[in-house]
């Protein structure tokens, strides 16, 4: 845009000569997914909250009079799962993960406590499953739990170190992200439960 001076915007310019790329997007999953929370709740379709970890706060100074600063804290517990809540008169849980690696999930980032855990909430006949994000390919999917559980437990067999990420494509079901609900799993969830 020209300006009355004849002098050309700065931001102009600037956009002509960088090369900007919205494969990112700037967000992480889980600001993605809080976001995508926050939408469901105000539009009244689900409540699905992030979970706190518990902490023990140990020490903590006080500098001024009217702030604290926590110094030293350990977690109290293993964590579960990353949310937890309801959707459509069931309980629905689960664990968010993003990684950077292009050919495959590393199976590190899952834990045996958050397999248990996993393992209970089928039992007891809750939604429960993975959000995976290959930040790599820019896409994220949905692993059911007892996908994933399959995978564990052939790692368990074989020493499998990771899900390939064919595996994931083929198994899990891809979440495209959209403007307010980023990542939009309720879509997910009601073609695979409802």
């Amino acid at each position: 845009m020209n300006y009355p001076n004849g002098k050309r915007s700065l931001s102009n310019i600037k956009s002509k000569t960088t090369n900007q790329t919205f494969s990112n997007r700037g967000m992480t999953l889980e600001e993605d997914i809080n976001q995508t929370n926050q939408y469901y709740l105000d539009m009244d379709l689900a409540i699905i909250h992030k979970k706190p970890t518990p902490i023990q706060i140990v020490k903590v100074n006080y500098p001024k009079r009217s702030a604290a600063v926590i110094t030293e804290a350990y977690f109290k517990q293993a964590s579960t799962t990353d949310y937890n809540g309801l959707y459509r008169n069931h309980y629905v849980d689960f664990e968010a993960k993003e990684t950077k690696n292009k050919h495959s999930f590393p199976l590190a980032n899952v834990h045996e406590h958050q397999i248990h855990h996993m393992e209970s909430i089928i039992k007891h006949g809750g939604i429960c499953f993975m959000i995976i994000r290959f930040a790599h390919h820019d896409e994220t999917y949905l692993l059911e739990a007892k996908e994933l559980l399959a995978f564990w437990y052939e790692k368990e067999a074989d020493g499998r170190k990771s899900i390939p990420y064919t595996q994931i494509k083929q198994r899990g079901h891809f979440i495209p992200f959209k403007y307010q609900t980023r990542v939009d799993y309720l879509s997910i969830i009601d073609q695979l439960y409802f």
